[in-house]
């Protein structure tokens, strides 16, 4: 007979006194556990004795004494269920922590940073979170269309196991979308498909970092995810700091042999780095044998002014990693991204990939090739170019006009953030203490510093919060601080 749970019932002789005791303990342990799930009906009493071989009057018995404790509840014409709402015990006390059984992980991961991009729990009513998009208006019509197409297209085939480096089909049309886009000059075999940009980081750091011996330069302020994932794999950090021209390339130490830069829309300040500076850069790396990853995250959303070449397009000593995402262009879950990666890197960047994960997600990409393919994805760009256009000049607006004289805006022309300088008298984390109580979410500057920070400050993120919404947050946070919003 086939069981009647997916564990095994272990019960003495039949003649033993304690067949009752050994049941009923054996099915209550399973409720406790988790292997018996609220609301779970479970099986008749007859099923019950029949499979375990034993009288039904025993089963009925052990149904009872659970129905008394309970831990199971009984439904007229339905049968016996566990309880949704098991009764409290006392929990048996949990030895603290061994720090030698810590000793096991790795130096990094006994203390692992704080993850970045997680939004509080629960998020405010009015959240200016950096880095979201407003996925509301992504037209998941096409998408779903598309998507079903690829199914029914992959279920054509034996599908099996695709390449590492992503399917041929998304690599053309990343290339010929860059090249409109970004004016970045690349074929589709240059090109890497990613579980995102974080994923991107992780695999150039693979191929790239000695642990405890590369120095990699990174902007301060900076994105924390990047700097995170390189440690993870032994990368020694130098912060280099930043002005309205973007990363001081002057200030990169010789030891470096990876700088990290985000030249189109500086992350979280705004800047874009100047001509001056990326020329400089290149030929710091071509001179000293060091890469440059260059993270392109938001530029298609540029409000004005003509986009300055990226790094890779200006690249001659093949130095440059070009990573590109779709979390910011259509939707953070969809979690693909890319690298544009030199020549001589593109064996061992697969041969990581493949290590990682074997390869994206096959219907994603399938869909994400035909959603670019068609110019789904250059008409939702250039909607959200103009919606985000207005959001910013609402925000810059609203800001200037609430807080003008505490507050300094840092200029930029792209992206889905701005930044504000605060003057020295105002308390930044107090303020956006004040502001989170009132339902309002705003970023502090100083947390994307690695040092004491150079300036403080706020990030407001307006990719997914509407006009309205901007407007009556600033109403909020007038009301919270009705005369100066600083000490």
């Amino acid at each position: 007979m086939d069981p009647v749970f997916e564990f095994p019932i272990v019960l003495p002789a039949r003649d033993s006194r304690g067949l009752l005791r050994a049941l009923h303990g054996q099915l209550r342990a399973a409720i406790l556990d988790g292997r018996l799930k609220p609301g779970l009906r479970l099986p008749s009493t007859r099923k019950l004795a029949d499979a375990c071989m034993l009288s039904r009057n025993t089963a009925v018995a052990a149904y009872d004494l659970l129905l008394s404790e309970g831990y199971v509840a009984a439904r007229r014409g339905s049968g016996v269920f566990v309880a949704s709402e098991l009764p409290r015990r006392a929990e048996p006390a949990q030895a603290p922590a061994d720090a030698a059984d810590e000793r096991r992980l790795t130096p990094h991961w006994r203390n692992p940073p704080p993850t970045f991009v997680l939004p509080p729990d629960p998020p405010p009513r009015f959240d200016f979170a950096l880095g979201i998009p407003d996925a509301a208006l992504f037209p998941f019509a096409i998408w779903r269309r598309l998507a079903s197409r690829a199914v029914r297209a992959i279920a054509k085939t034996r599908a099996p196991y695709a390449p590492p480096r992503g399917q041929p089909a998304l690599r053309e049309s990343i290339a010929t979308h860059v090249s409109f886009a970004r004016a970045v000059a690349c074929a589709a075999d240059d090109i890497v498909v990613t579980s995102g940009a974080q994923q991107a980081f992780d695999l150039i750091a693979r191929i790239l970092v000695t642990p405890g011996r590369t120095v990699v330069a990174v902007e301060d302020p900076g994105y924390p995810p990047f700097r995170t994932a390189f440690a993870a794999h032994g990368a020694k950090l130098v912060p280099v700091p930043v002005d309205a021209e973007g990363l001081v390339v002057d200030e990169i130490p010789r030891e470096a042999r990876i700088v990290y830069v985000t030249p189109s829309h500086q992350f979280p300040l705004g800047c874009a780095m100047s001509a001056r500076r990326r020329a400089a850069l290149l030929d710091l790396a071509a001179a000293s044998g060091a890469v440059v990853v260059e993270d392109d995250y938001d530029g298609e959303f540029r409000f004005g002014g003509r986009p300055l070449d990226a790094l890779q397009t200006l690249d001659r000593a093949a130095c440059v990693f070009y990573v590109g995402t779709f979390s910011k262009s259509l939707f953070p879950s969809i979690r693909l991204g890319y690298v544009v990666a030199p020549p001589w890197a593109q064996r061992a960047l697969i041969a990581a990939k493949r290590d990682a994960d074997w390869h994206s997600p096959v219907i994603e990409q399938d869909t994400l090739a035909a959603f670019i393919a068609e110019g789904h994805m250059a008409r939702h760009v250039r909607r959200m170019r103009a919606v985000y256009a207005a959001r910013r000049e609402t925000l810059l607006r609203h800001l200037t006009e609430a807080f003008g004289q505490w507050v300094e805006p840092v200029p930029n022309i792209a992206g889905l953030h701005l930044s504000a300088f605060a003057s020295p008298s105002v308390d930044v984390a107090a303020l956006i203490d004040v502001a989170r109580r009132h339902d309002v979410g705003m970023f502090a500057l100083h947390g994307l510093y690695i040092g004491e920070p150079a300036r403080h400050g706020f990030a407001f993120g307006y990719g997914a919060i509407g006009e309205r919404s901007i407007a009556d947050a600033f109403v909020r946070l007038r009301k919270a601080w009705p005369r100066r919003p600083a000490v």
